[in-house]
C-alpha cells in the first residue's frame, strides 16, 4: 500500500468500522500507523487512557452472580453501545449490576487482543434481569426482524398466518409460566398461616 499520508487518510476513511478494526496495526509502517490511529480517533473507536466505562468496586454479591449479557470487543476499542444500554436498562429497573472486563483467551492467540465485557447481576435477580433485557433491548430487534419478514410475504401468506401458531412456543411458555406461578401461590396459601395469605 502507498505510504502517502493523504492517500492513507482517504483509504482509511473509506473503510467501514468493522473493516478498520480488522486491520492489524502492528503490520503497518509508521506513517500508516499514524493515519490509522487518526482515523480511529476521528471515529471515536480508540479509547484514551482512563476512558473505559466505569468498572466500579466489586460488590459483595459478585461471587454468587449470574451473567445476563456479554460482548466481545477489540482491546482498546470503544465498546459497542449495546453493553452500556443493557446496564442502563437494568439500573433504570432498580436491579444492581456490575460490568466485568476480562481478556479473551484465543486459540491460537492473535496479535489483536480481544476483551470480554460481562454484565453481572445477583443470582436471585437473574430471571428478572434477563426479562428486562429482552423487553428493553432485544425485543425491539425481534420486532424489526418480524416486521421485515411480514413485509416480504404475499397478501395470501400474511392473511393465512396466525401469530399464535407461528410463535406457538412463545405463547406456550407464557401459559406455562403463568400456570406454574398460580399453582405455587395456591400451594403456599394452603400450607401457610402467614398474614399476607389471609
Amino acid at each position: 500500500m502507498p505510504t502517502d499520508p493523504e492517500y492513507l487518510r482517504r483509504h482509511y476513511a473509506s473503510l467501514s468500522d468493522e473493516a478498520l478494526l480488522e486491520i492489524d496495526r502492528a503490520e503497518l509502517v509508521e506513517t500508516a500507523q499514524k493515519s490509522y490511529d487518526d482515523e480511529l480517533q476521528r471515529r471515536k473507536l480508540l479509547l484514551q487512557p482512563g476512558s473505559l466505562p466505569d468498572v466500579e468496586d466489586k460488590p459483595e454479591w459478585l461471587n454468587e452472580a449470574n451473567e445476563v449479557f456479554s460482548q466481545l470487543d477489540y482491546a482498546g476499542a470503544v465498546p459497542a453501545p449495546k453493553i452500556g444500554n443493557a446496564r442502563d436498562a437494568l439500573e433504570a429497573a432498580g436491579i444492581p449490576c456490575y460490568l466485568d472486563l476480562s481478556d479473551q483467551e484465543e486459540e491460537p492467540p492473535s496479535q489483536r487482543q480481544m476483551q470480554v465485557w460481562r454484565l453481572m447481576v445477583p443470582g436471585n435477580l437473574n430471571q428478572r434481569a434477563t426479562s428486562i433485557l429482552e423487553r428493553d433491548i432485544f425485543n425491539a430487534d425481534f420486532e424489526a426482524e418480524w416486521k421485515t419478514h411480514l413485509e416480504m410475504l404475499s397478501d395470501e401468506e400474511v392473511y393465512a398466518m396466525d401469530p399464535k401458531i407461528a410463535f406457538c412456543g412463545l405463547f406456550d411458555r407464557v401459559e406455562r409460566v403463568t400456570r406454574v406461578f398460580d399453582e405455587e401461590i395456591d400451594r403456599r396459601r394452603s400450607t401457610s398461616k402467614a398474614p399476607w395469605f389471609s
